[in-house]
């Protein structure tokens, strides 16, 4: 293991250990949303997309075109009213991995991009030490845009949401799909089952292989769990290895 890969370890406040194998290389997320008083959504935004996209509808669409479709929604009014923009997603359109995280927050809308500020940092670090650049996966959201207030996406958000999200893995298909956190996790697996139950294992989201680990906002605030998302890492990075991820 070079200083490197050290230095990113200890970033995570973890001790440092070798890999079976390395990673082969491939050629905040949700931060404090403060709550904004929103206006009524434009009126000709409001009639762009008055219906659910279904997935028929999202299943031809390309990287460019769906990305349009999503900078145009509209769907949840509340969200439309109060982003500053949708946040589509960002890295490698041919990664083997998709990190998956909840919903943009405040630094997130403000930029576009998911996972920045501290949350994202610790992200990067993670990634890092498993052997892989964030240009080297793609990173997306359960939701496209930013709930207001500090909340929890509501449950048709995440439905308005999910015929993106599910194009984008068809478009991407990845070979391992990390699920960051309790609301990504629980809205991929259909299943209400506390994270801690769900993280240690390898479950499969259609025929890719998932795996769920802690947020990095919560592990900012929780810094004696990053051994556990360290072995959740490592349990990812295996499987791939070992050819369950194909």
């Amino acid at each position: 293991m070079d200083a490197r890969r050290l230095q990113y370890l200890d970033a995570m406040g973890i001790q440092a250990w070798e890999l079976r194998a390395s990673v082969p290389a491939r050629d905040e997320v949700r931060g404090a949303r403060d709550a904004e008083p929103g206006d009524e959504v434009p009126a000709q935004l409001a009639t762009r997309n008055p219906q659910p996209a279904t997935p028929n509808e999202v299943a031809a669409l390309d990287w460019t075109a769906l990305q349009q479709r999503v900078s145009a929604c509209t769907l949840c009014e509340e969200l439309a009213a109060t982003r500053t923009q949708t946040v589509f997603g960002v890295g490698d359109h041919q990664a083997q991995w998709l990190v998956i995280g909840e919903a943009p927050g405040a630094d997130e809308d403000a930029q576009g991009e998911p996972f920045v500020g501290r949350a994202g940092q610790l992200l990067n670090a993670m990634l890092l030490a498993i052997g892989l650049k964030r240009e080297q996966v793609f990173i997306a959201n359960v939701l496209k845009c930013r709930p207001p207030g500090n909340r929890d996406p509501k449950t048709e958000e995440a439905a308005n949401c999910e015929p993106y999200l599910r194009r984008q893995i068809a478009l991407l298909q990845p070979r391992m799909i990390l699920a960051v956190g309790r609301i990504a996790a629980q809205n991929l697996l259909k299943t209400d089952t506390p994270i801690g139950k769900l993280r240690g294992q390898v479950h499969r989201y259609g025929e890719v292989p998932l795996v769920v680990t802690y947020h990095p906002a919560y592990l900012l605030r929780s810094p004696g769990e990053k051994r556990k998302a360290w072995d959740d890492l490592r349990l990812a990075a295996n499987t791939l290895q070992q050819g369950r991820g194909t």
